[in-house]
């Protein structure tokens, strides 16, 4: 975790106005009471999975580095907050300073995670930790439940290639945010050219139906993309008859032509007698992509199909009918007094609902069977015990304020990779069911 970062550092706005307002009300009303001081802890975790769901995925954790990082409050914020009177005049010359000064731990990038697991560990004063609670939750729900969604999809795909197509789905900047988070988990390049240029992800692109139609034929079309980007490319073949325009893609590329495109109908069908056609074209090793509104259970559905690769798009963006994870961010433990001594005492919050939450600095550690295999995800308050020594999950993120963990977005997909083999074969079942291992709190 100590690599340096290979994504182009693009320079960002503040991130201090990504916030709700009562974070800063909060701050007033504690630094007039004299408790903005006190030393706090602050975990991020989940209550429960998304339905169905068996395992979470960790994801953002880069980006809530860089937001930390740019979190501050420059001259024209401070106007804007006492031209809206949101807080005091002591409150402002305090935010004008601001830089977060604190530690923070966490389960690294890729890794997965399970209902009460300590994602984030925020700490520091009271003041400086709750100004991040928005920032952090809005980056860590949005890209760790697109990264969820992308290891289903890419434990469905069976090592076949999958190609992030979702950007006219969403938000521009949730856009690359997304593509980073499917690069995490399992996804091989995106459409997307800024999240390429951003963090380095392989991006992919041809043609779209417009440019076919946009021609008097469909070889004319053809001709004029294999003039230009060789016969590698990849042809779009059912904007008309598909039986057609394979053997015009064919006659025009040769049999060295990288690829077709398929994009509606009934892939499955379709995908079958394209390859029969390819091979009696003399095309063997002409490779078919398929798109239409996948998801990791039409990828499924595909498995035996004579598919090389799947383009995703809308339903990897959204989640997969889950776009957020709900985690939450909760404060488990402060000190009695602002004194740098003052010892730290549990706090949580009590509630009649599923709302509760547990006190105290957690640590959390994965049990393995004998055969190495997950059997549960073990979080205590006290000493970690001697037989899970060495299999504690968080990490140093930042430390009094400066950034130690940053690392290329490759390891965080990597140790995705080896954390998901890591859980029970059951993990990777597309049918509904609880966590695939318990939570244990010792």
């Amino acid at each position: 975790m100590n690599s340096a970062d290979l994504g182009r550092r693009v320079g960002v706005p503040s991130t201090a106005l990504f916030t709700d307002q009562y974070e800063l009300t909060m701050v007033q009303a504690a630094l007039k009471a004299g408790t903005a001081g006190r030393h706090s802890v602050f975990e991020a975790f989940t209550r429960r999975l998304p339905e169905g769901r068996r395992y979470g995925v960790v994801a953002g954790t880069g980006r809530v580095l860089d937001a930390v990082e740019n979190f501050h409050f420059d001259d024209e914020m401070i106007g804007f907050l006492r031209q809206q009177d949101i807080v005091d005049e002591p409150t402002l010359e305090w935010l004008a300073g601001y830089r977060f000064s604190g530690d923070i731990w966490g389960y690294p990038e890729g890794e997965v995670y399970f209902p009460g697991s300590p994602i984030l560990r925020v700490e520091g004063s009271f003041a400086e930790c709750v100004l991040l609670e928005t920032v952090i939750l809005s980056i860590l729900n949005h890209d760790s439940a697109i990264a969820a969604a992308a290891s289903r999809m890419s434990a469905a795909a069976g090592g076949r290639r999958l190609i992030e197509m979702g950007a006219r789905r969403t938000h521009e900047l949730s856009a690359v945010a997304s593509a980073r988070a499917a690069y995490v988990g399992g996804f091989d390049a995106t459409s997307d050219l800024a999240a390429g240029f951003r963090y380095g992800i392989p991006t992919v692109g041809t043609s779209a139906h417009a440019f076919t139609l946009l021609h008097d034929t469909e070889r004319d079309a053809f001709r004029a993309q294999v003039d230009s980007l060789g016969r590698g490319t990849t042809l779009l073949v059912d904007t008309y008859d598909v039986t057609e325009a394979v053997r015009a893609a064919v006659e025009i590329a040769g049999p060295e032509l990288g690829a077709v495109r398929i994009d509606s109908g009934d892939l499955l069908l379709v995908a079958h007698r394209v390859r029969q056609q390819l091979d009696e074209l003399g095309a063997t090793d002409t490779k078919i992509v398929v798109t239409s509104d996948l998801d990791e259970y039409a990828i499924a559905s595909l498995a035996a199909a004579p598919v090389d690769a799947y383009g995703v798009g809308t339903q990897l963006v959204t989640g997969s009918g889950h776009p957020t994870c709900s985690m939450v961010y909760k404060l488990v433990a402060r000190a009695g007094s602002a004194e740098p001594d003052a010892p730290l005492v549990p706090v949580a919050k009590k509630s009649m609902g599923a709302k509760s939450s547990k006190g105290g600095r957690k640590w959390a550690a994965r049990r393995a069977d004998e055969g190495g295999v997950a059997e549960a995800e073990v979080i205590g308050t006290g000493a970690v015990p001697e037989e899970l020594a060495g299999r504690e999950l968080l990490v140093e993120l930042v430390r009094g304020g400066v950034v130690v963990a940053r690392e290329p977005l490759e390891a965080a997909r990597e140790r995705h990779v080896s954390a998901r083999a890591g859980l029970p074969m059951s993990a990777m079942q597309l049918s509904r069911g609880e966590p695939v291992i318990g939570t244990e709190y010792v």
